[in-house]
């Protein structure tokens, strides 16, 4: 997927966000690639809304397994979330865990009227009941695969691709 796919995707995205209403709602982008995704939303909005950008990192269900001293980011949602309609973003949906921890990490900062989950790719291979209220691509992609989504304000470039995991030696 280039840049342009994935430019379309996010118009999409704010025509969705628009048919919800965007009174009263305010967008959450999960960190890191999530985040961007919802400043660059933000943009095309037709009204000015909140945006802050969770990181859920203390909230992983495998936290203690990533190390002695894993990176713990910054949230940065700094409007009340009670009663709002929450635009959650992330780039990649696949097992639901990241969403899972989204989601208990919002419980602990108030009660929203609800959340919808937003999307640019669900590859698939989910391990807990998540969905995604919006998609904006779909793939179907092997045990062994993963998706990288690359943007320009991380890796300088907009693009989408599959790449065979890495088990520390060699491509498996």
């Amino acid at each position: 997927m280039d840049k342009v796919k994935i430019d379309e995707i996010i118009k999409k995205m704010v025509e969705e966000i628009e048919k919800i209403g965007i009174d009263q709602a305010v967008i959450i982008g999960i960190k890191r690639r999530g985040a961007i995704i919802a400043d660059r939303i933000k943009k095309l909005l037709s009204k000015d809304i909140p945006v802050g950008y969770l990181d859920i990192t203390l909230y992983r269900d495998d936290f203690s397994k990533i190390g002695a001293n894993p990176v713990v980011g910054t949230t940065e949602i700094l409007f009340d979330i009670d009663d709002k309609k929450v635009i959650l973003i992330d780039d990649v949906l696949y097992t639901g865990r990241t969403i899972r921890a989204a989601l208990d990490a919002l419980t602990d900062m108030g009660r929203p009227k609800f959340v919808k989950l937003f999307v640019l790719i669900d590859r698939g291979h989910r391990e807990l009941p998540i969905c995604a209220d919006f998609i904006g691509e779909k793939f179907e992609i092997q045990d062994n695969e993963m998706v990288e989504v690359r943007l320009r304000e991380i890796d300088k470039i907009d693009e989408v691709v599959i790449v065979k995991k890495w088990n520390g030696k060699e491509r498996i």
